[in-house]
């Protein structure tokens, strides 16, 4: 006796062939092979009912707050149990119904599709086309601040970051991401101008010659508008497009991809992941109402900002649950503070950890790792994709 991991339809479909189970079955049974555990906040109560009593009539369960089922609160937060096969008939049957029911099938239908789709895909980055899904993309750091967490201020002369460019991409980065301001933890912010005034001669430069992607990493929408100007390809946003509100204006209309971060100035919160995932939505939200095509978007959930050490632990343990919104997932936890304070270790120790939750944050779904340590993540990123992005159940025919 042992247990089958089954976590999408194909990896259903090949173990039901390979007990040699009747074909006619197949196609009716995979979908009972998968258990979910959906859950829905702050629904409506008789909605949630109603929810409840749907999934007992298909054979599943609904679970909700105790004082609903006795007619007290108006709201509670609902999980579907079921399989995949009840999920996708609580579909069919919710479609026909009132409009709040219908947005709910809708909202169940891309939920599970994400969660069953393969996750290859492209990434539309101006000119540049980054295949996801394959392999994890390695995006290197510069840092072109006098005060960096990282490096303090190594590569704040533009010639110095130059060559550190240069290197990260013979190491093996497929993109570059520059920073011309510190977001580390008490940081004090710098005016546009002067940030403006460490990218510029980096990115001329890079811009034209650089053969990977080059991304800017700004809060400021008129830092992004220059640095879009001179042909960068990303903008890579510590507040997600709710900050500056002309962020997503002059980043719409260029091609250029977008990395949306959650982001917060407390670490106040009463269900952390559904608090991340509905800030990341209304991010998405903004981006395609504007005219950014899904394929340019990248999600990120902000290790680091706006979390105590404990929460980004709880993060990190839960970052498969991002994929839920069917983006892909950029982790960045190179060299930071969770770090330092969770093992108790300076700046120069640091990077066997980052490997070590970078390569984790692979296994959960990351499709891109933002490290200063381009080579060595590298290597690792590249022998976890040999276990990570291997379609399990398919490419190997043993039982």
């Amino acid at each position: 006796m042992r247990w089958i991991k089954i976590e999408n339809e194909k990896q259903a479909q090949k173990a039901l062939r390979q007990i040699e189970a009747c074909a006619e079955s197949i196609s009716d049974l995979k979908g009972q092979a998968i258990t979910r555990v959906i859950k829905l906040e702050s629904v409506f109560s008789p909605i949630a009912l109603h929810l409840k009593r749907e999934m007992l009539s298909l054979g599943g369960d609904a679970a909700v707050k105790r004082e609903v089922a006795d007619g007290g609160d108006k709201n509670t937060d609902v999980l579907l149990l079921g399989s995949n096969k009840q999920l996708r008939m609580l579909i069919g049957k919710l479609q026909g119904q009132p409009l709040e029911l219908k947005k709910i099938a809708e909202s169940l239908h891309i939920l599970l599709t994400a969660l069953e789709k393969s996750p290859e895909r492209e990434l539309s980055c101006r000119g540049f086309n980054l295949e996801l899904g394959r392999k994890t993309l390695v995006m290197g750091i510069i840092n072109v601040t006098p005060d960096s967490f990282s490096d303090g201020g190594k590569f704040y002369q533009s010639e110095n970051a130059l060559l550190q460019a240069a290197k990260l991409v013979d190491q093996g980065a497929d993109i570059l991401d520059i920073g011309g301001e510190s977001s580390r933890p008490g940081y004090i912010p710098v005016s546009a101008e002067e940030e403006w005034s460490r990218l510029e001669p980096i990115i001329k430069e890079l811009a034209a010659n650089c053969k990977v992607p080059i991304s800017v990493d700004t809060q400021k929408a008129s830092v992004a508008e220059k640095a879009l100007s001179l042909g960068v390809h990303m903008i890579n946003d510590i507040w997600g497009l709710q900050k500056d509100p002309d962020m997503v204006k002059v980043i719409a209309g260029t091609g250029s991809a977008v990395v949306i971060m959650h982001n917060k100035d407390h670490n106040g919160y009463v269900n952390i992941l559904g608090e991340i995932l509905c800030y990341l939505e209304q991010s998405i939200e903004t981006a395609l109402r504007n005219g950014i095509g899904e394929n340019r978007i990248v999600i990120d959930p902000g290790i680091g900002f706006g979390k105590s050490p404990e929460q980004n632990m709880e993060v990190l343990s839960r970052l498969d649950e991002l994929k839920t919104l069917g983006f892909p997932i950029l982790l960045g936890v190179s060299r930071k503070s969770v770090i330092g304070r969770t093992l108790n270790l300076p700046m120069d120790e640091r990077l066997e950890p980052t490997i070590a939750l970078g390569t984790l944050g692979v296994a959960s779904g990351a499709d891109i790792l933002r490290v200063h340590d381009v080579y060595e993540n590298k290597k690792a990123v590249l022998m976890a994709d040999q276990i990570v992005r291997r379609r399990r159940g398919e490419d190997y025919e043993g039982r």
